[in-house]
């Protein structure tokens, strides 16, 4: 299985300024391991104009869904049951992030992984939406940078949408993007998620995270939230360089890195804030296990993994009902976002993420992120309740 999400760790002793690459579990040479650490440097230098291009199209999609969420929770007719909102937020972002990133990269090859298609746009009951839609994008490319292009018609927004149309796999460079990661939190004015990462053959390379809602500060039990907080963060990485986090817009940038808690009583953990999405009782088996004393941190999508990358957390659990397949704009972002903070991604079973498969991820069971200090303990406490929870069906 390829591994898709690299982790660079200290090398031993900690005050060496090299860096070993560790494989799963493979543990390089000293020697090996300058070289593979220049080899990825180099790599990633490749992927400058790409990160400059994602943030972009991260930031500008975030601007758009921030309008329509504002919009959303400040009206009075708005009923709990109706997602048309979202709905152009979603494909409103996905049009946005595909034109940025057509603009700023042309390429013959433009390949975009992603959630939505343009079908229920196209039909006479999507004409409306479809409108708000366009007008809300060119609103926003015409004040920003692109006012040259906000002129955008129907079509135009239907082909940006309908980029989203490949499959990915393990050849050539595949963006993957999830437009809106929460739907549920965007709705409810919490926590969703711009999630863009790009794939180069078949392994994730590049990263952002857009998080309008999360404070730049700590969501840890001991820095409760406070309305004065400022929020909205990006998080990006790219192999072999490190996480990085600053606000949406493009101001204080800073390095982080993940929690070096290696007591598990000490931890925290994060999970989905709604049960649909995972099996919150076999997460707190799990933490009962592990000794974790603290109440689990329930947020919307993949907010968690920069919340976790950046120290606020330790332990981020994800176990789907049976039957659900977990779909790769769900977890790429995130994956190397954690890992390139020195966190480690893995699924039930330890095994590594792969992301080179098409859409869909084939994994064990569900997925668990952590540090690599606790990922040992981790992986025992996940082994024994699966074993258990089994032999109890």
């Amino acid at each position: 299985m390829g591994i898709n999400c690299l982790r660079v760790v200290p090398k031993i002793p900690p005050s060496a300024k090299h860096k070993i690459i560790i494989s799963h579990s493979l543990l390089f040479t000293k020697r090996s391991s300058r070289a593979i650490h220049a080899a990825a440097a180099s790599s990633s230098m490749s992927y400058e104009k790409e990160l400059a291009a994602a943030k972009k199209a991260a930031s500008l999609a975030a601007l758009l869904c921030q309008k329509v969420q504002k919009a959303l929770l400040q009206s009075d007719v708005h009923s709990k049951s109706d997602k048309s909102p979202v709905t152009v937020a979603d494909y409103g972002s996905q049009a946005l992030v595909s034109l940025v990133l057509e603009r700023e990269l042309p390429s013959e090859s433009f390949s975009l992984v992603a959630e939505e298609d343009s079908g229920d746009l196209r039909g006479n009951s999507g004409q409306e939406t479809l409108q708000r839609i366009r007008t809300l994008v060119n609103d926003t490319l015409a004040n920003n940078e692109y006012s040259s292009v906000s002129n955008l018609t129907t079509d135009d927004v239907l082909r940006a949408i309908d980029n989203g149309k490949s499959e990915g796999g393990s050849r050539g460079q595949h963006w993957v993007l999830d437009p809106i990661d929460g739907t549920k939190g965007f709705l409810r004015g919490d926590q969703y998620a711009i999630a863009l990462a790009l794939l180069d053959e078949g392994k994730v390379v590049l990263g952002v995270l857009a998080c309008p809602n999360l404070t730049l500060t700590s969501i840890s039990g001991e820095n409760q939230q406070s309305s004065q907080d400022k929020v909205g963060c990006l998080f990006f990485a790219t192999v072999g360089t490190g996480t990085y986090m600053q606000p949406l817009d493009g101001s204080s940038l800073q390095k982080v890195n993940v929690s070096a808690t290696e007591n598990p009583e000490e931890a925290s953990l994060f999970e989905s804030f709604e049960a649909a999405h995972s099996l919150h009782d076999l997460s707190s088996t799990i933490a009962k296990k592990l000794g974790v004393k603290a109440p689990p941190v329930r947020i919307d999508s993949q907010a968690k993994y920069g919340a976790l990358s950046r120290g606020d957390g330790e332990i981020y659990l994800r176990f789907p009902h049976k039957g659900y397949r977990e779909k790769i704009w769900d977890h790429a972002a995130g994956c190397i976002v954690v890992t390139e903070a020195g966190g480690v991604v893995a699924d039930a079973a330890g095994n590594p993420l792969d992301f080179s498969k098409g859409k869909y991820l084939d994994l064990e069971t569900g997925i668990i992120v952590t540090n690599q200090k606790l990922m040992p303990l981790l992986l025992k406490a996940v082994k024994e309740s699966l074993e258990e929870k089994a032999s109890s069906l």
